[in-house]
């Protein structure tokens, strides 16, 4: 089946979204599975692991969407895999939203209101708040799996080919269309409301202290502006789908490219754990400076053996001539 150039460039796209995200989001799995198992660990750690899951997810996920892609959006895999497949993936992209709020809350309550904070810090809370977030997210995704096995579900369109998760009938958009529209508002837009007033407070007070190191106020901006990105430029496109197609009537032609923006995220989060936590910040360093050491190495090697046939030209003459000189 030839590939149309979306699919091609939709294909593209996730094998490069999986080949970085997924060994950046395992590295910071390992930084925060050790944080947390310190005595008392703060409950923004348990939100940043919570969060790793959730990406991991995602990840794991993408090997499923790409064979989708790859086959032009058709699923060869079976109704089954394809419930499963849709039940995971989008319920790994609405608990990051709630994750990334309740992140942004305890980052404005560490900075506003110090003292309180740290005689609150109990990790239970952080607990709380990430089971919270999974149950919301995976709870409203059900209706992946109930669209999914209606009777009226037809999985073909128009040359019999199998699809997943598209091509409703009128009875199976009559459920999806409202789900979709409450989808958008609890777990996208209410959480970025939250991180967004969380966000701005939390600058305003980082940039406001003289004490605050400058190195300080960037890690505080470049959190700032990354969790945005993954709001607006991530999540933003499709839940808009959401509310034009409750309103249209319709399930929208491009979703396929707003859910690749929601696959992102999983690429982009690494970079929040960056600036969010310092067990994230060495663990990158010590990577990146043996990444380092490792190219110099190999740089290195490669100039030696470039070297080698030279100097094996020039002994092969010496020898050739010392050769005739002793018949001479």
């Amino acid at each position: 089946m030839a590939l149309r150039p979306r699919s091609l460039g939709l294909l593209s796209i996730y094998i490069i979204s999986f080949l970085f995200g997924l060994p950046a989001n395992l590295l910071a799995l390992r930084a925060f599975v050790g944080r947390v198992h310190k005595p008392n660990p703060a409950p923004i750690h348990i939100l940043l692991l919570s969060l790793t899951l959730a990406d991991l997810l995602l990840l794991l996920l993408l090997p499923f969407k790409m064979v989708e892609a790859a086959y032009d959006f058709h699923w060869p895999l079976g109704d089954t895999l394809c419930a499963l497949t849709g039940y995971g993936f989008y319920s790994g992209i609405y608990c990051s939203t709630w994750l990334l709020a309740g992140i942004s809350i305890e980052r404005y309550r560490s900075v506003a209101f110090p003292v309180q904070y740290k005689l609150s810090r109990r990790p239970v809370y952080g607990v709380i708040a990430a089971l919270v977030s999974w149950i919301m997210s995976f709870g409203h995704c059900t209706i992946v799996i109930i669209v999914e096995y209606l009777p009226t579900n037809k999985t073909g369109d128009a040359e019999g080919l199998l699809v997943c998760y598209d091509k409703f009938t009128q009875e199976q958009l009559d459920v999806v269309l409202p789900v979709r529209l409450e989808l958008c508002l609890v777990l996208f837009f209410i959480p970025m409301v939250v991180t967004i007033f969380c966000y701005w407070r939390f600058v305003r007070i980082m940039l406001s202290q003289p004490h605050v190191e400058t190195r300080k106020r960037w890690r505080a901006v470049g959190l700032v502006v990354m969790t945005l990105f993954n709001f607006l430029v991530c999540f933003g496109p499709y839940n808009v789908s959401h509310v034009v197609g409750y309103f249209q009537k319709s399930s929208e032609s491009w979703r396929a490219c707003a859910v690749l923006l929601s696959a992102l995220n999983a690429c982009i989060d690494p970079l929040i754990f960056y600036f969010s936590s310092s067990a994230v910040r060495k663990a990158f360093d010590e990577k990146l400076q043996k990444l380092r050491s490792w190219g110099a190495s190999l740089l290195g090697f490669c100039r030696r053996r470039a070297r080698e046939p030279a100097a094996e030209r020039g002994h092969g003459s010496l020898g050739r001539a010392h050769v005739s000189f002793t018949r001479d």
